[in-house]
């Protein structure tokens, strides 16, 4: 027994040093030891577990986009001028195409070996063809898996090409940050049919081959259907013409993706989501237990900005100098919420910086947790960029962090908790 147990724990060793290895080299950028890693999760090899385990720290890093749609909407192409797209923005960037299964052999009919030849001697397009082999929901099995080490690899951006989809095939909302849905013109009744499902989650809608006639009238239906995804937050899905043959409105569509993905992006940092997960409850925060807790303002006096507040039928209930970030404040309650003037104290503190760059204005919007010290574990284990090395006490004991412009679509983000015991006892 005690033979059969260390043979156990050295080849779980084993496996684990092979995996660090295999994680070092694909970070250093080794294409080949990429191949070779999505080669073992894909086969389920016994060094996928450890593989993936070592991955997974770098889950999120990597804006995935699903792109997803009809036989013959013409994804490929698209796909293909979205990479050329990203590259020319400087990205590296992963594609996973999920083709149908071959009868014969179970392997994708449609590889890699005759899609997107043009990107054959770019280091910095990673294409891995993948056999639906029977899957429903227009994915493989393990692309998920898959996913996760191309990202870890240090790909920007992963590009998901699903198998064409009928009405219950779904399953790409559930691992792209942002879903595309191409349709074309001639679609007739398939628009309808699709709408019970794609329709349903698509962040984006896309009219490829618009130059045909009818573009005008799937744009038309699928205008008349927003109703069906008008209920999912403040992001209405936009409506998108696109040739791809010659990349006609292709750059229109990559812009709206980075609008989506920081806007969905801004709605699963505070729920502590990734794709696939749900909203309601994730690490025992709910999203009713958030809710705005104030917007900072950044002035260069307290007293000359508090009149127009005043004037407006505001009051201040709570001035404090917080010594730590060199910055007076001032609390106006508005609502459940507040305003907060910030006043920098010296010129080379955070506000004082701000106000001499950009001048007065917003400077972060607050957002109050239940759990702010779960809330920073939480957000720095799924590698979110912070701008706070720890949870601080600031204005009225409220303990705080703030999370990176980066993360959050370009707008500083301070996560609040209650005031601390010994400062509530002081009261």
């Amino acid at each position: 027994m005690h033979d059969i147990i260390a043979d156990v724990s050295a080849e779980t060793s084993a496996d684990g040093f092979a995996a660090a290895q295999m994680l070092e080299r694909l970070r250093g950028g080794d294409v080949r030891a990429l191949a070779r890693a999505v080669s073992v999760v894909e086969d389920a090899s016994p060094l996928a577990a450890e593989l993936l385990l070592a991955c997974k720290k770098f889950a999120g890093s990597a804006l995935r986009v699903g792109v997803t749609g009809p036989p013959g909407a013409g994804k490929s192409t698209l796909v293909d001028q979205m990479v050329q797209w990203l590259r020319a923005d400087g990205q590296n960037v992963g594609v996973v195409a999920v083709d149908p299964s071959s009868p014969y052999t179970g392997g994708a009919l449609l590889g890699d070996r005759i899609r997107m030849q043009g990107f054959a001697g770019d280091a910095g397009v990673y294409i891995r063809s993948m056999a639906s082999r029977g899957a429903l929901g227009g994915l493989a099995r393990t692309a998920a898996d898959v996913c996760a080490v191309i990202e870890a690899a240090g790909r920007q951006t992963i590009v998901i090409e699903t198998v064409g989809v009928g009405q219950d095939e779904v399953d790409v909302i559930g691992l792209a940050d942002v879903t595309v849905l191409v349709l074309v013109p001639g679609m007739g009744d398939e628009v309808q049919s699709l709408k019970a499902g794609v329709m349903e989650v698509a962040d984006i809608f896309v009219v490829n081959k618009s130059d045909r006639r009818g573009a005008e009238l799937v744009e038309a239906e699928v205008l008349a259907m927003q109703g069906l995804v008008a209920e999912r937050g403040g992001w209405v899905p936009p409506v998108i013409r696109t040739v791809a043959t010659n990349g006609e409105g292709v750059s229109e569509l990559m812009e709206a993706v980075r609008q989506c993905a920081a806007e969905k992006r801004g709605m699963r940092l505070l729920a502590g989501t990734r794709p696939g997960m749900t909203v309601a409850q994730v690490g025992g925060t709910r999203m009713h237990d958030l809710r705005l807790d104030h917007l900072g303002v950044a002035v260069k006096s307290i007293a000359t900005a508090r009149g127009f507040y005043e004037a407006l039928g505001l009051a201040v209930s709570h001035e404090e100098t917080v010594e730590y970030e060199r910055v007076k404040t001032a609390m106006l309650p508005l609502g459940e919420s507040r305003i907060e003037l910030l006043e920098a104290t010296e010129e080379d503190s955070t506000i004082g910086r701000f106000l001499a760059k950009r001048g007065e204005g917003l400077h972060h919007v607050a957002v109050h947790v239940p759990e702010v010290d779960a809330m920073f574990a939480k957000l720095t284990a799924q590698g979110i960029r912070l701008a706070s090395d720890a949870v601080r006490v600031g204005a009225g004991g409220h303990r705080y962090f703030f999370v990176h412009p980066a993360s959050t679509g370009g707008v500083l983000l301070e996560i609040v908790g209650d005031a601390s015991v010994d400062h509530k006892g002081g009261n």
